[in-house]
Formats: structure tokens, C-alpha cells, sequence
């Protein structure tokens, strides 16, 4: 019973967290990633996703990088306060964008509601809040929508229908998850 109960109550607490995020806040989140005289802003480092070791795409900093899988095409979908949750990357330094390692697929930025930012094969690119350090994978999948970035992620062929419309947020029954 105290085992069902913590699990509702840490539940909802995270549904109430996203659902803050998925607000009307005009803030944006992020910072200014890729700073400095330096271009290069995207790493790659090894850490344990779901308890398996992979390479996934760091920052500057080696947070770990993570994209949506609801953004169409180059562009961003997670702007105001959703941001405040995925920080965009944004590129704010000067010259042509590189990464510490040889990458198999196009580095790139686009302007949108953010800023300048920097995507992967078309995938726009977010570090996640719930990551405090290096090499944590807290965000992957989340919501079944976010994921860390590899350097084999695919081409973005975006989203198309009924998932374009489904964006940040959508009405969670809290009553019938209490109720389970």
C-alpha cells in the first residue's frame, strides 16, 4: 500500500512538472552554449543508457544531449517554457561548427523561437534539467518523445498527421492514475 501510494505521489509530482513546462511562460530556457572563441560544441562521450554503454552527443560540458521526437524537420516545437525544462543548444559563437570527434552526420543550426540551434542529421538539439552532470542519461525516454542523440541518429524526416498537432502537452486524468 505505501509502495502504491509513493508511486502515485512521485508521479504525480513529475506529471506536475512537465505540465508546468508545457505553460505559456514567455522565459526561454537554455543559456548560451557554445560561447568562447572555440566552435566546437558537440562531443561524444560514453555513458550507461538504460544500463547499457553507448556513445551518445554531449555539449561543450559533457551534459548529454537528447532530441524530440514530435519536431518536424529543423525545427523546434520545445520554445518558452518547455525550454525551461530541455534547454535548447545554441550555438553563439563565430565560424563553422565541429565536434571533438569525427561525426557521421551533418552538424547544422537553425533560427527559431530560441535562438540559433544547433541540430544533428535535422534533429534540433536540448540538454535536459534533470541532468546535474556530465554523463547522466535522467531524460531518455521520457514521455516516449525524448531520447538521447547518437552520433548514428538518422536523417529527420519530421513528423507528419495527427503528431505534428500533438505537440508538448496533452490532459492527464490525475483522478484515474490515483485510482490504480
Amino acid at each position: 500500500m505505501f509502495l502504491k501510494r509513493f508511486f502515485v505521489i512521485a508521479f504525480s509530482v513529475f506529471m506536475a512538472m512537465f505540465l508546468a513546462a508545457c505553460g505559456s511562460s514567455t522565459t526561454i530556457g537554455g543559456g548560451p552554449y557554445g560561447t568562447g572563441s572555440s566552435s566546437t560544441v558537440i562531443q561524444t562521450a560514453n555513458v550507461a543508457v538504460k544500463g547499457q554503454s553507448e556513445v551518445v552527443l554531449t555539449d561543450a560540458q559533457g551534459k548529454t544531449l537528447y532530441y524530440y521526437t514530435l519536431d518536424p524537420a529543423t525545427q523546434s516545437t520545445c520554445s518558452s517554457s518547455c525550454a525551461q525544462l530541455w534547454h535548447p543548444l545554441l550555438f553563439t559563437g563565430s565560424g563553422e561548427l565541429s565536434s571533438s570527434t569525427s561525426l557521421s552526420g551533418k552538424l547544422s543550426v537553425q533560427m527559431d523561437a530560441n535562438g540559433t540551434q544547433i541540430e544533428y542529421n535535422g534533429h534540433p538539439l536540448y540538454t535536459f534539467s534533470g541532468d546535474t552532470a556530465p554523463g547522466q542519461t535522467n531524460g531518455e525516454g521520457l514521455f516516449g518523445m525524448w531520447f538521447v542523440a547518437t552520433p548514428n541518429l538518422a536523417l529527420s524526416k519530421g513528423v507528419g498527421g495527427a503528431a505534428k498537432a500533438f505537440r508538448c502537452c496533452r490532459k492527464i486524468d490525475y483522478q484515474s492514475i490515483s485510482r490504480q
